[in-house]
């Protein structure tokens, strides 16, 4: 069996680690603090809806330490009146991958890739790796390489103290 995401990797001749790790410690908070990486180096690939006919998606990747401003960025970027997060059988549906474990690699073409500016100031971010098992540590210049992303200033926000 081929791996999608490891052979896009290797077309791109994407400077990449995979990572393995157990799927109970793939959401990213429990990942950094069991495998010693920071928030600010991982990176969430989370799925947004436009809630318009037909449904419109693209794939948000911002650091951990942040969240995607859906109700002014994703909407206005979209071009619709309301947006959300997709739910996690939606999220499955179009990517082919659970949360904790979505990829920007591999995905369909047809599916936006929308990068913060803010990930191109690391060095490495951690990502999904396809599965909830993996991690890849990548440079944000190979993800801002595919073919369907494109680089958002402001895409997300700080979030707020706790």
């Amino acid at each position: 069996m081929t791996d999608q995401v490891i052979e896009i990797l290797k077309g791109l001749t994407a400077d990449y680690q995979i990572i393995e790790c157990a799927p109970e410690l793939a959401d990213t908070a429990q990942f950094c603090e069991q495998y010693g990486y920071q928030l600010d180096e991982s990176a969430n690939a989370i799925l947004v809806v436009g809630k318009a006919e037909p449904r419109l998606y693209a794939l948000c990747v911002v650091l951990a330490t942040t969240q995607v401003d859906v109700n002014k960025v994703v909407r206005k970027k979209l071009e619709v009146k309301k947006a959300s997060f997709a739910s996690p059988e939606e999220t499955e549906a179009i990517t082919g991958m659970t949360i904790g474990g979505v990829t920007p690699f591999g995905l369909p073409e047809s599916l936006p890739i929308w990068i913060d500016s803010r990930l191109l100031s690391c060095p490495k971010v951690i990502v999904g790796g396809g599965s909830r098992d993996r991690k890849i540590y990548v440079t944000p210049q190979t993800l801002a390489a595919l073919p369907s992303s494109e680089v958002i200033e402001n895409l997300a926000k700080e979030r707020p103290p706790v």
